[in-house]
């Protein structure tokens, strides 16, 4: 299990079978599951994935998993983990749109950057936004990320690689 982390507004706690519901509701939305990994899925893998952030990331210490959460409402996801995709950890997080443009997309994004570096001791934190994502590439590039490669889907799209050293 993840620790909790605080940030002046956000609190990024373990999910309870309780977050479901919200989990669920946050990537069937198609203004935030666009942008999440091939993009929106049936409400039934959802669910799927909810319960094996249980039974297999929690149960086997995979990886930090977050709930995140604004005046005890969950408004959003988060994580950091190992990929072989940049050959490092990679920051994933996404904010439901009533969270959208209160700068709270940058603290739960520089959290997760001050996680990887002051508790997982790594050098270099890498996020991989698909380059049609201009808010989010925006918002990363404010805060010391750097683009240093593209990928190129099999579907044709494009995602930049962008990377943020330990300063």
């Amino acid at each position: 299990m993840p620790p909790t982390l605080r940030t002046p507004r956000l609190l990024l706690d373990p999910y309870t079978p309780e977050d479901e519901e919200s989990f669920v509701a946050l990537f069937q939305d198609t203004r935030v599951s666009r942008w999440m990994g091939d993009g929106p899925s049936p409400e039934a893998d959802d669910r799927a994935l909810f319960g094996r952030i249980f039974t297999k990331v929690y149960a086997q210490d995979l990886f930090d998993v977050w709930a995140v959460r604004r005046d005890g409402r969950l408004v959003g996801h988060a994580e950091i983990k190992r990929t072989d995709e940049v050959e490092g950890h990679e920051i994933v997080y996404a904010l439901a749109p009533e969270a959208w443009g209160s700068g709270l997309g940058t603290e739960l994004a520089e959290a997760l950057v001050a996680y990887g570096f002051r508790t997982l001791g790594i050098s270099e934190v890498h996020a991989t936004v698909d380059a049609r994502n201009t808010a989010s590439l925006h918002l990363l590039g404010r805060i010391g990320f750097a683009h240093v490669r593209d990928i190129e889907e099999d579907d044709g799209g494009l995602t930049r690689v962008l990377t943020r050293p330990a300063r």
